[in-house]
């Protein structure tokens, strides 16, 4: 029986997300995305443009998003103790109307970023 976790992507995007990510990329240069484990906006994936957020040891590459008309791909990082939190989990990055909170590169936009999940191997 194959193993549907490994099969499964552990990142993908929503064609709206990929839509604004497309128009971010133009605006800002190359993309990176960073899920912390904080509460409020802070559980939501925020974009900077790459190399803005530093990561280290207390953070995990999950993904290296390929959004067809992006140049490059979009890295997504999530930090060590929210990935514990969240191994078994699909994440699947969207955008919805409202405006977040801190930095997000989505936020003059009027819309913002978030998070849906599925578990994996279910």
């Amino acid at each position: 029986m194959p193993d549907t976790y490994e099969e499964t992507p552990r990142v993908a995007v929503t064609p709206d997300a990929a839509a604004l990510l497309r128009r971010l990329r133009e605006a800002h240069g190359p993309l990176m995305f960073h899920q912390s484990g904080g509460c409020c906006d802070g559980s939501s994936p925020m974009c900077y443009p790459a190399g803005e957020f530093r990561t280290g040891a207390a953070d995990v590459l999950l993904a290296e998003l390929v959004i067809d008309g992006v140049e490059e791909p979009v890295g997504f990082w999530m930090s060590r103790s929210q990935y514990e939190a969240w191994s078994h989990t699909r994440l699947i990055v969207d955008v919805v109307a409202g405006r977040g909170g801190g930095f997000s590169l989505e936020a003059p936009e009027g819309v913002r970023f978030l998070i849906r999940s599925r578990l994996v191997g279910a």
